[in-house]
Protein backbone atom coordinates (compact mmCIF):
# COMPACT_ATOMS: atom_id res chain seq x y z
CA UNK A 1 0.00 0.00 0.00
CA UNK A 2 1.41 3.38 -0.97
CA UNK A 3 1.77 5.91 1.84
CA UNK A 4 0.21 8.86 0.02
CA UNK A 5 0.40 11.12 3.05
CA UNK A 6 4.12 10.47 3.29
CA UNK A 7 4.54 11.39 -0.37
CA UNK A 8 2.70 14.68 -0.13
CA UNK A 9 4.33 18.10 -0.05
CA UNK A 10 4.37 18.92 3.67
CA UNK A 11 3.52 22.57 3.07
CA UNK A 12 0.44 21.67 1.05
CA UNK A 13 -0.67 19.23 3.75
CA UNK A 14 -0.59 22.04 6.31
CA UNK A 15 -2.85 24.33 4.30
CA UNK A 16 -6.54 24.01 5.26
CA UNK A 17 -9.18 24.03 2.52
CA UNK A 18 -10.95 27.28 1.73
CA UNK A 19 -13.44 28.28 4.40
CA UNK A 20 -15.61 29.80 1.68
CA UNK A 21 -15.96 26.57 -0.26
CA UNK A 22 -16.68 24.55 2.89
CA UNK A 23 -20.01 26.29 3.47
CA UNK A 24 -20.82 26.47 -0.24
CA UNK A 25 -20.42 22.69 -0.51
CA UNK A 26 -22.52 22.08 2.60
CA UNK A 27 -25.27 24.35 1.30
CA UNK A 28 -25.29 22.53 -2.05
CA UNK A 29 -26.34 19.33 -0.27
CA UNK A 30 -29.37 20.90 1.42
CA UNK A 31 -32.78 21.98 0.17
CA UNK A 32 -34.31 25.44 0.56
CA UNK A 33 -30.93 27.03 1.25
CA UNK A 34 -30.27 30.69 0.55
CA UNK A 35 -26.58 31.21 0.04
CA UNK A 36 -24.94 34.57 0.61
CA UNK A 37 -21.60 32.83 0.69
CA UNK A 38 -19.96 33.00 -2.71
CA UNK A 39 -18.60 36.20 -4.20
CA UNK A 40 -20.00 35.77 -7.67
CA UNK A 41 -22.16 38.31 -9.53
CA UNK A 42 -25.71 37.13 -10.12
CA UNK A 43 -25.72 39.08 -13.39
CA UNK A 44 -25.24 37.25 -16.66
CA UNK A 45 -22.19 38.40 -18.62
CA UNK A 46 -23.34 41.33 -20.80
CA UNK A 47 -24.60 40.20 -24.19
CA UNK A 48 -22.04 42.04 -26.28
CA UNK A 49 -19.25 40.22 -24.43
CA UNK A 50 -20.91 36.84 -24.92
CA UNK A 51 -21.51 37.66 -28.57
CA UNK A 52 -17.82 38.48 -29.07
CA UNK A 53 -16.89 35.12 -27.57
CA UNK A 54 -19.41 33.30 -29.77
CA UNK A 55 -18.19 35.16 -32.86
CA UNK A 56 -14.58 34.19 -32.13
CA UNK A 57 -15.67 30.53 -32.08
CA UNK A 58 -17.64 30.92 -35.30
CA UNK A 59 -14.53 32.37 -36.93
CA UNK A 60 -12.50 29.36 -35.79
CA UNK A 61 -10.29 31.30 -33.39
CA UNK A 62 -9.60 28.25 -31.27
CA UNK A 63 -5.79 28.06 -31.21
CA UNK A 64 -3.20 29.08 -28.63
CA UNK A 65 -2.44 32.75 -28.32
CA UNK A 66 0.92 34.24 -27.40
CA UNK A 67 1.98 33.19 -23.90
CA UNK A 68 1.42 36.72 -22.62
CA UNK A 69 -2.03 36.84 -24.26
CA UNK A 70 -3.43 38.39 -27.42
CA UNK A 71 -1.55 41.58 -28.16
CA UNK A 72 -4.86 43.25 -29.02
CA UNK A 73 -6.19 42.42 -25.54
CA UNK A 74 -3.03 43.70 -23.86
CA UNK A 75 -3.35 46.89 -25.89
CA UNK A 76 -6.95 47.28 -24.72
CA UNK A 77 -5.87 46.70 -21.11
CA UNK A 78 -3.29 49.46 -21.51
CA UNK A 79 -5.83 51.78 -23.17
CA UNK A 80 -8.33 51.09 -20.39
CA UNK A 81 -5.83 52.01 -17.67
CA UNK A 82 -4.81 55.16 -19.55
CA UNK A 83 -8.44 56.19 -20.11
CA UNK A 84 -9.60 55.42 -16.58
CA UNK A 85 -6.58 56.33 -14.45
CA UNK A 86 -4.11 58.15 -16.70
CA UNK A 87 -1.35 55.62 -16.17
CA UNK A 88 0.61 54.03 -19.00
CA UNK A 89 1.77 50.42 -19.40
CA UNK A 90 3.61 48.94 -22.39
CA UNK A 91 1.35 46.15 -23.74
CA UNK A 92 4.33 44.29 -25.16
CA UNK A 93 6.44 44.06 -22.01
CA UNK A 94 4.46 45.15 -18.95
CA UNK A 95 1.15 43.25 -19.23
CA UNK A 96 0.40 39.53 -18.84
CA UNK A 97 -3.01 37.91 -19.39
CA UNK A 98 -3.68 35.18 -16.82
CA UNK A 99 -6.25 32.54 -15.91
CA UNK A 100 -8.15 34.75 -13.51
CA UNK A 101 -6.68 37.19 -11.03
CA UNK A 102 -5.81 34.27 -8.76
CA UNK A 103 -3.22 32.94 -11.18
CA UNK A 104 -1.67 36.39 -11.39
CA UNK A 105 -1.35 36.49 -7.59
CA UNK A 106 0.32 33.07 -7.55
CA UNK A 107 2.69 34.00 -10.39
CA UNK A 108 3.79 37.25 -8.77
CA UNK A 109 4.61 35.52 -5.49
CA UNK A 110 6.40 32.59 -7.11
CA UNK A 111 8.43 35.00 -9.23
CA UNK A 112 9.71 37.01 -6.26
CA UNK A 113 9.65 34.78 -3.18
CA UNK A 114 12.50 32.55 -2.09
CA UNK A 115 12.47 30.35 1.03
CA UNK A 116 12.45 32.51 4.14
CA UNK A 117 11.30 35.71 2.44
CA UNK A 118 8.51 37.47 4.31
CA UNK A 119 5.23 38.58 2.74
CA UNK A 120 3.15 41.15 4.62
CA UNK A 121 -0.56 40.32 4.44
CA UNK A 122 -3.22 42.63 5.90
CA UNK A 123 -6.14 40.58 7.24
CA UNK A 124 -9.06 39.97 7.07
CA UNK A 125 -8.44 39.42 3.35
CA UNK A 126 -8.93 37.03 0.46
CA UNK A 127 -8.20 33.42 1.27
CA UNK A 128 -5.43 32.74 -1.29
CA UNK A 129 -2.68 35.13 -0.19
CA UNK A 130 -1.38 33.11 2.74
CA UNK A 131 -1.46 29.67 1.01
CA UNK A 132 0.19 31.03 -2.14
CA UNK A 133 2.91 32.60 -0.01
CA UNK A 134 3.54 29.31 1.79
CA UNK A 135 3.58 27.27 -1.43
CA UNK A 136 6.18 29.71 -2.76
CA UNK A 137 8.37 29.01 0.27
CA UNK A 138 7.68 32.38 1.84
CA UNK A 139 6.70 33.30 5.37
CA UNK A 140 3.30 35.01 5.75
CA UNK A 141 3.47 37.92 8.19
CA UNK A 142 -0.06 38.89 9.16
CA UNK A 143 -1.09 42.48 9.86
CA UNK A 144 -4.44 42.51 11.64
CA UNK A 145 -6.46 45.48 10.45
CA UNK A 146 -9.13 46.81 12.80
CA UNK A 147 -12.73 47.89 12.50
CA UNK A 148 -11.97 51.16 14.27
CA UNK A 149 -9.48 51.93 11.47
CA UNK A 150 -12.15 51.04 8.88
CA UNK A 151 -10.13 47.88 8.17
CA UNK A 152 -7.48 49.97 6.43
CA UNK A 153 -3.78 49.23 6.68
CA UNK A 154 -2.11 52.01 8.67
CA UNK A 155 1.46 53.20 8.12
CA UNK A 156 2.21 52.50 11.79
CA UNK A 157 1.15 48.86 11.44
CA UNK A 158 3.18 48.48 8.26
CA UNK A 159 6.33 50.05 9.71
CA UNK A 160 6.15 47.77 12.75
CA UNK A 161 6.12 44.58 10.64
CA UNK A 162 8.91 45.38 8.17
CA UNK A 163 12.16 43.44 8.67
CA UNK A 164 15.25 42.84 6.57
CA UNK A 165 13.46 39.71 5.26
CA UNK A 166 10.40 41.55 3.97
CA UNK A 167 10.08 41.05 0.21
CA UNK A 168 6.43 41.76 -0.68
CA UNK A 169 3.50 43.73 0.70
CA UNK A 170 0.02 42.69 -0.40
CA UNK A 171 -2.50 45.52 -0.71
CA UNK A 172 -5.99 43.97 -1.02
CA UNK A 173 -8.24 47.00 -1.66
CA UNK A 174 -11.16 47.31 -2.21
CA UNK A 175 -11.21 44.51 0.30
CA UNK A 176 -12.78 41.09 0.36
CA UNK A 177 -14.34 40.37 2.91
CA UNK A 178 -14.79 43.74 4.64
CA UNK A 179 -15.62 46.07 1.75
CA UNK A 180 -12.97 48.52 3.01
CA UNK A 181 -11.29 50.91 0.58
CA UNK A 182 -8.06 52.90 0.72
CA UNK A 183 -8.45 56.54 -0.40
CA UNK A 184 -5.50 58.33 -1.96
CA UNK A 185 -4.31 59.93 1.28
CA UNK A 186 -4.11 56.51 2.97
CA UNK A 187 -2.23 55.03 0.03
CA UNK A 188 0.20 57.95 0.07
CA UNK A 189 0.91 57.27 3.74
CA UNK A 190 1.70 53.63 2.92
CA UNK A 191 3.90 54.74 0.01
CA UNK A 192 5.89 56.99 2.33
CA UNK A 193 6.82 53.97 4.48
CA UNK A 194 7.92 51.99 1.42
CA UNK A 195 10.15 54.66 -0.10
CA UNK A 196 13.80 53.81 0.30
CA UNK A 197 13.12 50.07 0.59
CA UNK A 198 13.22 47.26 -1.98
CA UNK A 199 9.80 45.96 -0.96
CA UNK A 200 7.55 45.05 -3.88
CA UNK A 201 3.78 45.51 -3.73
CA UNK A 202 1.12 43.14 -4.97
CA UNK A 203 -1.89 45.42 -5.38
CA UNK A 204 -4.99 43.27 -5.83
CA UNK A 205 -7.52 45.61 -7.43
CA UNK A 206 -10.05 43.10 -8.74
CA UNK A 207 -12.89 45.12 -7.15
CA UNK A 208 -11.58 48.50 -8.27
CA UNK A 209 -14.62 49.28 -10.42
CA UNK A 210 -17.03 48.42 -7.60
CA UNK A 211 -16.67 51.39 -5.27
CA UNK A 212 -19.39 53.47 -3.61
CA UNK A 213 -17.58 56.45 -2.13
CA UNK A 214 -18.46 58.86 -4.93
CA UNK A 215 -14.75 58.99 -5.77
CA UNK A 216 -12.91 56.98 -8.40
CA UNK A 217 -10.71 54.05 -7.43
CA UNK A 218 -7.02 54.93 -7.00
CA UNK A 219 -4.55 52.31 -8.31
CA UNK A 220 -1.52 52.09 -6.04
CA UNK A 221 0.81 52.40 -9.03
CA UNK A 222 -0.49 55.95 -9.62
CA UNK A 223 1.01 57.09 -6.30
CA UNK A 224 4.28 58.95 -6.82
CA UNK A 225 7.22 56.54 -7.00
CA UNK A 226 5.13 53.37 -6.59
CA UNK A 227 4.78 52.23 -10.20
CA UNK A 228 8.29 50.78 -10.27
CA UNK A 229 7.60 48.53 -7.26
CA UNK A 230 3.96 47.55 -7.92
CA UNK A 231 2.40 44.63 -9.73
CA UNK A 232 -1.24 45.54 -10.24
CA UNK A 233 -3.58 42.54 -10.35
CA UNK A 234 -7.01 42.83 -11.93
CA UNK A 235 -9.45 40.80 -13.98
CA UNK A 236 -12.85 40.47 -15.57
CA UNK A 237 -14.71 38.27 -13.08
CA UNK A 238 -16.23 40.83 -10.75
CA UNK A 239 -16.82 44.08 -12.62
CA UNK A 240 -17.85 42.43 -15.91
CA UNK A 241 -19.66 39.41 -14.38
CA UNK A 242 -17.26 37.01 -16.13
CA UNK A 243 -16.34 34.58 -13.34
CA UNK A 244 -16.63 31.46 -15.50
CA UNK A 245 -14.53 32.92 -18.30
CA UNK A 246 -11.45 32.70 -16.01
CA UNK A 247 -9.47 35.72 -17.17
CA UNK A 248 -7.30 38.21 -15.34
CA UNK A 249 -4.20 40.28 -15.92
CA UNK A 250 -1.08 41.59 -14.24
CA UNK A 251 0.60 44.92 -14.97
CA UNK A 252 3.99 45.88 -13.65
CA UNK A 253 7.70 46.43 -14.26
CA UNK A 254 8.91 44.63 -17.39
CA UNK A 255 11.56 42.46 -15.63
CA UNK A 256 8.94 41.09 -13.19
CA UNK A 257 6.28 40.54 -15.85
CA UNK A 258 8.87 38.73 -17.98
CA UNK A 259 9.59 36.21 -15.22
CA UNK A 260 5.88 35.83 -14.41
CA UNK A 261 5.29 35.07 -18.07
CA UNK A 262 8.00 32.40 -17.97
CA UNK A 263 6.23 30.53 -15.15
CA UNK A 264 2.87 31.03 -16.89
CA UNK A 265 4.42 29.64 -20.10
CA UNK A 266 5.41 26.37 -18.48
CA UNK A 267 2.38 25.94 -16.22
CA UNK A 268 -0.47 27.24 -18.37
CA UNK A 269 0.81 28.05 -21.91
CA UNK A 270 -1.81 30.72 -22.57
CA UNK A 271 -5.14 31.88 -21.20
CA UNK A 272 -8.40 30.72 -22.84
CA UNK A 273 -8.58 32.13 -26.36
CA UNK A 274 -12.36 32.59 -26.45
CA UNK A 275 -12.27 34.46 -23.16
CA UNK A 276 -9.59 36.79 -24.46
CA UNK A 277 -11.65 37.82 -27.47
CA UNK A 278 -14.64 38.38 -25.21
CA UNK A 279 -12.53 40.50 -22.86
CA UNK A 280 -11.49 42.81 -25.69
CA UNK A 281 -15.15 43.67 -26.16
CA UNK A 282 -15.63 44.13 -22.41
CA UNK A 283 -12.89 46.74 -22.22
CA UNK A 284 -13.94 48.51 -25.41
CA UNK A 285 -17.64 48.98 -24.91
CA UNK A 286 -19.04 47.85 -21.57
CA UNK A 287 -18.52 50.83 -19.25
CA UNK A 288 -22.28 51.39 -19.14
CA UNK A 289 -22.96 47.75 -18.24
CA UNK A 290 -20.48 47.98 -15.38
CA UNK A 291 -22.12 51.20 -14.17
CA UNK A 292 -25.57 49.59 -14.19
CA UNK A 293 -24.35 46.61 -12.16
CA UNK A 294 -22.45 48.86 -9.77
CA UNK A 295 -25.58 50.96 -9.14
CA UNK A 296 -27.57 47.82 -8.36
CA UNK A 297 -24.86 46.58 -5.99
CA UNK A 298 -24.95 49.95 -4.27
CA UNK A 299 -28.69 49.61 -3.67
CA UNK A 300 -28.23 46.09 -2.31
CA UNK A 301 -25.34 47.29 -0.17
CA UNK A 302 -27.53 49.81 1.60
CA UNK A 303 -30.40 47.32 1.86
CA UNK A 304 -28.36 44.56 3.51
CA UNK A 305 -26.37 46.90 5.77
CA UNK A 306 -29.57 48.48 7.05
CA UNK A 307 -31.06 45.02 7.55
CA UNK A 308 -28.25 43.88 9.82
CA UNK A 309 -28.32 47.08 11.81
CA UNK A 310 -32.09 46.87 12.30
CA UNK A 311 -31.74 43.40 13.81
CA UNK A 312 -29.22 44.78 16.29
CA UNK A 313 -25.96 43.64 14.73
CA UNK A 314 -23.14 46.14 14.36
CA UNK A 315 -22.23 46.34 10.68
CA UNK A 316 -19.23 48.18 9.26
CA UNK A 317 -20.29 50.14 6.19
CA UNK A 318 -18.64 48.60 3.12
CA UNK A 319 -17.50 51.12 0.52
CA UNK A 320 -16.24 48.72 -2.14
CA UNK A 321 -16.59 45.17 -3.54
CA UNK A 322 -19.91 43.40 -2.77
CA UNK A 323 -19.63 42.10 0.78
CA UNK A 324 -20.76 43.08 4.26
CA UNK A 325 -18.92 42.04 7.40
CA UNK A 326 -21.35 42.24 10.34
CA UNK A 327 -20.19 41.61 13.90
CA UNK A 328 -21.81 38.63 15.65
CA UNK A 329 -19.46 38.41 18.64
CA UNK A 330 -22.15 39.33 21.20
CA UNK A 331 -24.19 36.18 20.60
CA UNK A 332 -21.94 33.85 22.58
CA UNK A 333 -20.79 31.86 19.55
CA UNK A 334 -17.64 31.72 17.49
CA UNK A 335 -17.96 32.73 13.87
CA UNK A 336 -17.74 29.09 12.82
CA UNK A 337 -20.45 28.02 15.29
CA UNK A 338 -22.72 30.84 14.15
CA UNK A 339 -22.42 29.84 10.50
CA UNK A 340 -22.90 26.13 11.17
CA UNK A 341 -25.99 26.68 13.31
CA UNK A 342 -27.45 29.25 10.93
CA UNK A 343 -27.11 26.79 8.06
CA UNK A 344 -28.60 23.91 10.04
CA UNK A 345 -31.46 25.84 11.64
CA UNK A 346 -32.41 28.49 9.09
CA UNK A 347 -30.85 27.17 5.87
CA UNK A 348 -28.84 30.32 5.21
CA UNK A 349 -25.21 29.97 4.13
CA UNK A 350 -22.75 32.70 5.08
CA UNK A 351 -19.00 32.54 5.65
CA UNK A 352 -17.26 32.80 9.04
CA UNK A 353 -14.91 35.75 9.34
CA UNK A 354 -12.12 33.39 10.33
CA UNK A 355 -12.02 32.06 6.76
CA UNK A 356 -10.22 35.35 6.01
CA UNK A 357 -7.79 35.29 8.91
CA UNK A 358 -7.76 35.02 12.67
CA UNK A 359 -8.76 38.68 13.04
CA UNK A 360 -12.07 37.79 11.39
CA UNK A 361 -13.26 36.04 14.55
CA UNK A 362 -16.53 37.55 15.74
CA UNK A 363 -17.62 38.48 12.20
CA UNK A 364 -19.37 36.82 9.27
CA UNK A 365 -19.13 37.66 5.59
CA UNK A 366 -22.23 37.97 3.45
CA UNK A 367 -22.18 38.68 -0.26
CA UNK A 368 -24.81 40.98 -1.69
CA UNK A 369 -24.17 39.82 -5.26
CA UNK A 370 -27.61 38.22 -5.06
CA UNK A 371 -31.11 39.42 -5.84
CA UNK A 372 -32.88 41.74 -3.39
CA UNK A 373 -35.55 39.04 -2.96
CA UNK A 374 -32.94 36.49 -1.87
CA UNK A 375 -31.22 39.00 0.41
CA UNK A 376 -34.55 39.99 1.97
CA UNK A 377 -35.52 36.40 2.73
CA UNK A 378 -32.04 35.65 4.09
CA UNK A 379 -32.24 38.68 6.39
CA UNK A 380 -35.58 37.53 7.76
CA UNK A 381 -34.14 34.11 8.58
CA UNK A 382 -30.98 35.58 10.09
CA UNK A 383 -33.04 37.99 12.21
CA UNK A 384 -35.12 35.10 13.52
CA UNK A 385 -31.91 33.22 14.37
CA UNK A 386 -30.29 36.23 16.04
CA UNK A 387 -33.41 36.94 18.10
CA UNK A 388 -33.54 33.35 19.28
CA UNK A 389 -29.96 33.40 20.57
CA UNK A 390 -30.11 36.96 21.88
CA UNK A 391 -32.87 35.90 24.24
CA UNK A 392 -30.90 33.02 25.74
Amino acid sequence: MIDYQGLMNKTVLKIPPSGIRKFFDLAAQMEDVISLGVGEPDFVTPWSIREAGIYSLEKGRTHYTANAGLLELRQECAAYMKRKYDISYDPKSEILITVGGSEAIDLMLRTLIEPGDEVLIPEPSFVCYKPCTMISGGVPVIIETKEEDEFRLTPEQLREKITDKTKVLILPYPNNPTGAVMPRENLEAIAEVLRGTDIMVLSDEIYGELQYTGSKHVPFSTIDGMRERTVLINGFSKAFAMTGWRLGYAMGPAPVIKMMTKIHQFGIMSSPTTSQYAAIEALKSCDNDVAVMCNEYNYRRRFITDGFRKMGLSCFEPLGAFYVFPRIAGLGMTSDEFCNRLLEEEHVAVVPGTAFGRSGEGFIRCSYAYSVEEIDEALKRIERFVKKYSEK
